[in-house]
């Protein structure tokens, strides 16, 4: 494995490539094809295959770059002292979120018959086994999580509880209640802010305050972190609701025009085209201003924001 590249002098993509590297290798060290021969619990059905299938279907590895990239503006030394820790730390936020999406998937939610340009999970294998690899994806974080042995314990119980807070009822899974509740509602500027942030924010918040939390950032540069993770959280749904309207299906991977289609409520609606390409450059500088403290360390926090408004899927 190639060492990861931490200082401005790399470009953006030699670093995101490397990030998305390094968490596949270690998801696939962490979940291998098939349990260890040595050990009693054998597995005769689907289920691992379909958690495989969900965590390596072409993501973008958003979130375990944030992991990585918000590490490095904490510091460069640490990063390399601690990579076996972040890591760790980055499989967990992608094994989450990769639950989130075979959950989103499903008849019962947004029934998506496509997810990165390949078929979900439900229609790969069955409804039941995609519930079934959600719920082992989610446990699956916790459990990386729990197994740092050589950490501070104190660092290990901030981790936990920063992903949990993230994902359950108090953020992911409150904005996935709200975007359900609000399908053929009229709703305001603030409250459709008010469910992504939850929805989609959460969980780049924690990404975001994981990475520097592993490293022992202080209250000051979590605070900073956490002001340029809000905005760019929401950056990223702008963006994807403009992306709905202006990419086609082949680009997204999924579905075009499935928000218009369901009438779900999106900044595009709300503003208009340009008014929603606004308010993404807008987050873009509001994430640019909180990372001021921390010179060129955060350099790749700040291609990461650019990249979050410029992607195409």
């Amino acid at each position: 494995m190639k060492p990861m590249p931490t200082d401005a002098t790399y470009t953006f993509s030699v670093f995101n490539q490397q990030c998305r590297k390094d968490v596949d290798a270690a998801l696939d060290t962490f979940l291998p094809q098939s349990y260890p021969k040595s050990g009693a619990l054998q597995d005769p059905t689907q289920l691992r295959a379909a958690m495989r299938y969900s965590l390596f279907n072409g993501g973008k590895r958003v979130r375990p770059t944030l992991v990585y990239a918000s590490a490095l503006a904490i510091s460069s030394t640490a990063f390399t002292t601690h990579k076996s820790l972040l890591d760790r730390v980055a499989s967990a936020l992608e094994s989450l979120h990769s639950y989130s999406l075979v959950h989103d998937d499903l008849p019962a939610m947004d029934d998506d018959d496509l997810r990165r340009g390949k078929p979900t999970c439900h229609i790969a294998f069955d409804e039941a086994t995609a519930i079934l690899a959600g719920d082992a994806l989610q446990t699956f974080a916790f459990e990386l999580l729990s197994n740092i042995h050589d950490g501070d314990p104190l660092i290990q119980v901030a981790l936990i509880r920063q992903l949990a807070h993230a994902s359950g009822a108090h953020g992911m899974v409150l904005g996935q209640a709200l975007d359900l509740a609000a399908v053929g509602q009229n709703i305001n500027l603030t409250q459709l802010e008010t469910m992504h942030r939850h929805k989609t924010g959460a969980l780049i918040r924690a990404s975001v305050g994981m990475g520097a939390t592993a490293l022992g950032a202080n209250a000051a540069q979590l605070a900073a972190l956490d002001t340029y993770a809000a905005a760019i959280g929401l950056a990223f749904q702008v963006q994807d609701d403009i992306l709905d309207v202006t990419a086609d299906t082949q680009t997204l991977g999924k579905q075009q025009g499935a928000d218009i289609a369901r009438n779900k409520p999106t900044y595009v609606a709300l503003l208009g085209l340009d008014a929603a390409r606004a308010k993404a450059q807008e987050l873009h500088q509001q994430a640019l201003a909180a990372l001021e403290s921390f010179g060129s360390n955060a350099h790749y926090l700040r291609e990461l924001s650019a990249y979050i408004i410029e992607r195409k899927n």
